[in-house]
């Protein structure tokens, strides 16, 4: 079912401070499969391999990493699922 013309998706927030690699990308390539083509995930995550692994799995799966910073002491990404 697609949304409505002119409606945008809600943001999807995944929290994943605390896990510690192999977890976060594992969570969030099981939140891409579920999330509607289109969808804006916003991980938040303290493990440092984050930073290498989240690109990678863009990559391997075609969507695209939006934004990628820091915020209260987390790694922070915005990834868009590819349509």
């Amino acid at each position: 079912m697609m949304a409505p013309a002119g409606t945008t998706l809600a943001p999807i927030p995944l929290d994943l401070r605390g896990l510690k690699c192999p977890l976060p990308v594992l969570r969030v390539r099981k939140a891409l499969i579920a999330a509607p083509a289109g969808s804006l995930i916003i991980v938040q995550c303290t493990d440092p391999m984050a930073a290498i692994d989240l690109p990678n799995l863009a990559r391997e799966t075609g969507d695209s990493i939006e934004r990628q910073g820091d915020a209260d002491g987390a790694l922070v990404f915005h990834i868009r699922k590819a349509a």
